[in-house]
């Protein structure tokens, strides 16, 4: 398959190692620089654009029209937005998603042809209500068709699982640890991968276990 990524969040490291492992066609188009450079050095076999993706110019450089599906996840809805109807109406790129900041622009841009809507607020409100501590939990997103979750989770010092191996966290079914970035590296981990102090860990879990493995995986410095 044919992916186009377009933006900046911090999960763009996560899906663009993923696709590649998966033996997809990756392009990565944004117009910011530093990311662009980050993502060239890591990614060889990622083409990589520096350039605004609403530009059709940029679009046309990054040969947008053979793609078969386009990730939008800038840090702005309407960007994300004109980048998505772009892909549609003037490439007829089978596949769109997009990442909102608002979930309020969910219904909206399913109405105006994005095919795929993820909303990061919805989760992080319930977090919140749960008084859950968000300094360690960042960049979380609810996958609204599948009824699932990626949450980021930074592992700070004196948390209890720190220097235990993946599989002895007895993470329940139905989650998993897709990544560990560790000083802007990505590791796939391993059963025996240990975990280690400023570990940022992406999270795969249905939404049924959510409490469950945020509760196991956050800060326990007051017990």
């Amino acid at each position: 398959m044919n992916i186009v990524i377009t933006g900046n969040r911090n999960e763009i490291y996560f899906l663009i190692k993923s696709f590649l492992e998966k033996g997809h066609e990756l392009t990565y188009i944004s117009k910011d620089q530093e990311m662009c450079r980050k993502i060239s050095r890591t990614y060889e076999n990622c083409n990589v654009l520096y350039g605004d993706p609403t530009n059709l110019n940029i679009l046309e450089e990054g040969e947008v029209f053979l793609a078969d599906l386009l990730v939008a996840s800038g840090e702005y809805d309407p960007d994300n937005l004109i980048v998505c109807q772009i892909a549609k109406k003037l490439y007829s790129i089978e596949k769109t998603l997009t990442i909102v900041n608002d979930p309020k622009n969910i219904e909206i841009f399913k109405k105006l042809g994005v095919d795929i809507v993820v909303s990061t607020a919805n989760t992080i409100f319930s977090i919140i209500e749960k008084k859950i501590s968000i300094e360690e939990i960042n960049n979380i997103i609810n996958i609204e068709e599948q009824k699932a979750s990626i949450v980021e989770i930074l592992i700070k010092e004196k948390n209890s699982i720190v220097g235990l191996s993946v599989v002895d966290l007895n993470l329940p079914k139905g989650s998993l640890i897709g990544c560990i970035l560790r000083k802007e590296k990505a590791i796939i981990p391993r059963g025996d991968t240990k975990i280690e102090t400023f570990d940022k860990l992406v999270v795969i879990m249905l939404d049924d276990v959510k409490n469950e493995v945020l509760s196991l995986l956050r800060d326990r410095r007051n017990g």
